[in-house]
């Protein structure tokens, strides 16, 4: 597959031509990001802009994102694994994982889904809740099943519930199907959350933490990003 893409001191500024399923997309970085604030202000609202010093993280997403190998390869992202994007509170997790929606073939787009949401959801209904975002979560196109992608957004900031006196980690559980998931059948998952690989062994146990690093590419905001809502 043909692609001519930018080296790393052109990364922000040269024109790149890639090769997208079965026709060309021509486009430069700069008319992503254009692309990307846009619809930026059209969701988020008027004060939503894309930050300088956000650049680099934009750039990998927008890499795995169109599926480029080459440049995969040289900024060490694996096209299989999803994507765990962290960083402080308001660094703008949220907004680049629904923009980069965008970019993504639709046969692995994944769907936003919060995991404070996701907890309510196992409160109302229970057990089944953790096997509709995992061993339930595919579509069925003919001839064959395939599995659907979501983004758990804040990880962290949901509850252990109870329910009928049973206390369940949901996220969790959830991960831990989707890993056997993404083993047997290349189930994608995303995660956004503030919380450092100590708080994910505190809070989640090393057998999750374990296999959210055979799931994940690991992408990071600097610790001291700015709070971008205020």
């Amino acid at each position: 597959m043909g692609k001519t893409m930018p080296n790393h001191s052109e990364l922000f500024t040269a024109p790149g031509v890639i090769s997208f399923g079965k026709g060309t997309v021509n486009y430069s970085f700069s008319s992503c990001l254009e692309f990307m604030e846009q619809k930026g202000r059209e969701l988020f609202g008027d004060g939503f802009r894309i930050y300088g010093e956000d650049r680099p993280i934009i750039f990998k997403l927008l890499i795995w994102a169109i599926r480029d190998q080459e440049n995969a390869q040289r900024l060490s992202l694996n096209l299989d694994k999803g994507i765990m994007l962290t960083g402080p509170i308001g660094s703008g997790k949220t907004s680049l994982m629904t923009l980069i929606r965008f970019f993504i073939p639709p046969d692995i787009r994944h769907s936003m889904k919060s995991c404070r949401e996701v907890s309510f959801e196992f409160h109302r209904n229970g057990y089944e809740v953790i096997r509709k975002y995992s061993v339930l979560a595919y579509d069925r196109p003919t001839g064959g099943k395939k599995p659907r992608a979501y983004c758990f957004d804040d990880l962290g900031t949901e509850q252990n519930l109870k329910y009928f006196g049973n206390e369940v980690n949901v996220m969790g559980e959830i991960l831990l199907s989707r890993y056997d998931q993404f083993v047997s059948d290349g189930m994608l998952t995303h995660l956004t959350t503030n919380l450092t690989a100590g708080e994910i062994e505190e809070f989640y146990g090393s057998r999750v933490r374990s296999r959210m690093r055979a799931m994940f590419n690991l992408i990071s905001f600097e610790a001291n990003t700015k709070d971008k809502r205020r």
